[in-house]
């Protein structure tokens, strides 16, 4: 025993708290002490096509079209670019350098200032409500998959169990039957198998009384929640292959329609309509608001799927460059779809005979009612109906994966020793708590929740996410030290564009979108039905709710802190002492302070000898030091 404990003496040890993660040992407290390895991406493209997946959505193919002729046609694109400049571009590139320097989740990453947190969880209720009614749409886009599968459209005449007396074949009272009907009062196939057979609406007085679970959605909505599931189980590395076909074969299929769709008569008359420059909209302010939207809305910032992503990716990747391939791609894409879906209504109009602005709408009223019809007037219809619907199903998955990804990464940086080698597990509970509450949007009336979901859930309570994001990297943080940060990264600091955006432009305009929202706010309401003042007070709580976490958020940093009210809140919004780069390696400049077993001064010197040479990285990283030594003599 005696001989045991000399030998023991004679070896030298370190106290446990100056040991680095590296140097722990294989031991029970080395396990206990660190969480299992959070992942990357394994493929070079596996971000950027799950960035392009995210972005380009459904969105892109069913409201900027309609957005676009509403608003003036081809003049809409001059303040949307503008906006996209604005606002689109430097949010994008803010939340992939917050996700990627940090590689933490939407609610971990509010290391940066604590007091804020509460932002992260209003970033993960939207998401949440967005999810559960985002899945739904795409059950419906299954159900239309399946019924394309035949060798006549259902929707096509007449004369089945649901259609009424109101019902009239639109396509042969076109102008080539050469006689005049009166279709007043009369609707498409299409519209009534929409409406009573997918929804089967008309069992439904409304919201307060949905009626009974339609089966066949039902069924739809569990295999859209089992497609998810199955390709997030093993998180980015298995959605990082899944994106490699979701995010490219929609272009294919886009590409197919926009080459029938420009080769059928009458397509110029619906890409005129589409593209026709109303230069005195400009002169409103309705179209620069709207057109702020629909960046806003098409990028998906402030919804934490782009910090999730990059969360991902290692220190070094050039998120700069691909802030700007995906951003400008998304914008043409929303260019690119317009052609293929006005040129089709282009030859709608004119077999019906009718102007092209009676049959162009946007959201579900486009994808389920008018393009279904214009499908019925193409030869081999089953399979244009295919292909559009398949091209649907893909654009909504990748949306899909990014929000169930975001949830669980959120939760899992939360709890990391616990929850990061069970994620399997915790994916399948999400996805199973988010399909039982979907369930009321399967009912006779769930259409009439899906509207009161989609007006509200993601309204204002995402503009509050974004602006108090940039008010604390503008003025909590500073954009000087963020700037830093990104120079760690990259080997290069954002530019006066950027740096103005994020201090100025950027909140103002999103601050002037909120007012505008809350001033033009307008009751939902879904065809001639409107919603009851309880469903509409039900639909403010449940935008206004995630808002509420923020205050909540702030009060329960301020318990959490000692001394006086001041002192509490300066100890709140200053970053936590672990904020920095997630890997020791990358942990330079003042971020070696935090180091586990660094006792030196220069910090930065002690790092080089442990990690080797000077690398580029590193060099700038001294560049750091030396600017930041100089900032604090100047204050002295």
């Amino acid at each position: 025993m005696k001989r045991l404990q000399a030998d023991h003496l004679l070896e030298p040890s370190a106290p446990d708290l100056l040991l680095s993660p590296s140097e722990g040992g294989d031991g029970l407290l080395s396990e206990l002490e660190y969480p299992a390895d959070r992942g990357n991406w394994t493929g070079k493209l596996d971000f950027l096509l799950s960035c392009i997946g995210y972005c380009v959505g459904l969105g892109n193919v069913w409201r900027f079209p309609y957005r676009t002729y509403v608003n003036g046609g081809g003049a809409f694109l001059i303040p949307y670019f503008i906006m996209l400049a604005i606002c689109g571009i430097p949010i994008f590139f803010m939340e992939l350098s917050l996700g990627q320097f940090s590689s933490l989740g939407p609610l971990a990453v509010w290391k940066i200032s604590p007091f804020f947190k509460g932002v992260g969880v209003g970033t993960i209720l939207i998401v949440s409500l967005v999810a559960i009614y985002y899945n739904m749409i795409i059950a419906y886009v299954l159900f239309y998959l399946f019924a394309s599968l035949s060798s006549d459209l259902p929707w096509e005449h007449c004369g089945n169990w649901w259609n009424t007396e109101r019902c009239l074949d639109h396509k042969a009272t076109g102008n080539r039957s050469g006689y005049a009907v009166n279709t007043t009062g009369t609707v498409s196939p299409s519209e009534e198998y929409w409406s009573r057979r997918v929804l089967h609406i008309q069992g439904s007085s409304g919201v307060g009384h949905p009626g009974a679970v339609r089966w066949n959605l039902c069924l739809c909505l569990l295999l859209s929640w089992v497609i998810v599931y199955l390709c997030i189980l093993k998180g980015v590395k298995s959605s990082g292959k899944v994106v490699y076909f979701t995010a490219t074969f929609p272009y294919v299929i886009l590409l197919m329609l926009l080459v029938r769709g420009v080769t059928l008569d009458g397509a110029w008359l619906g890409i005129k309509f589409y593209l026709t420059p109303q230069f005195d909209h400009l002169l409103t302010s309705k179209v620069w608001i709207e057109a702020a939207l629909q960046i806003f809305y098409s990028l998906g910032v402030g919804f934490g799927g782009l910090l999730t992503f990059a969360s991902y990716n290692t220190f070094h990747q050039n998120i700069y460059r691909d802030t700007f391939i995906v951003t400008l791609g998304n914008a043409f894409t929303s260019i690119l779809a317009g052609f293929a879906i006005f040129s089709v209504l282009g030859y709608m109009s004119q077999e019906l005979g009718v102007p092209v602005n009676q049959v162009a709408q946007a959201g579900p009223g486009l994808a389920f009612v008018v393009y279904p019809q214009a499908m019925t007037m193409l030869p081999l219809s089953p399979l244009w109906s295919f292909l559009f619907f398949f091209m649907l199903l893909t654009l909504g998955l990748d949306s899909q994966f990014a929000f169930m990804e975001t949830i669980v990464t959120a939760v899992t940086d939360e709890f990391p020793y616990f929850l990061r080698p069970r994620k399997a597990l915790l994916s399948a509970c999400v996805s199973i708590a988010m399909f039982l509450m979907g369930l009321i949007l399967t009912t006779e009336g769930g259409m009439y929740w899906l509207v009161l979901f989609d007006d509200y859930s993601a309204g204002f309570g995402v503009m509050v996410v974004v602006i108090a994001s940039c008010f604390v990297i503008s003025q909590i943080y500073s954009v000087q030290r963020f700037s830093r940060d990104i120079k760690m990264m990259l080997g290069f600091e954002p530019g006066v564009y950027f740096t103005t955006c994020w201090r100025f432009l950027s909140p103002f305009t999103m601050v002037a979108l909120l007012v505008y929202s809350i001033v033009k706010y307008q009751p939902s309401e879904y065809g001639t039905y409107k919603f009851p003042r309880w469903a509409e007070m039900l639909g403010i709580l449940m935008g206004l709710f995630p808002c509420l976490m923020v205050p909540a958020g702030m009060g329960l940093a301020l318990l959490r802190e000692e001394g006086t009210l001041m002192q509490r809140l300066r100890q709140a919004i200053r970053p936590a002492l672990d904020w920095g780069p997630a890997l020791e390696e990358n942990r330079t400049g003042i971020y070696v302070n935090t180091l586990a077993g660094c006792q030196s001064p220069r910090p930065l010197m002690v790092h080089m000898r442990k990690y080797g040479g000077v690398t580029s990285y590193e060099n700038t990283a001294m560049e750091v030091d030396k600017e930041m030594e100089e900032d604090e003599e100047s204050t002295i």
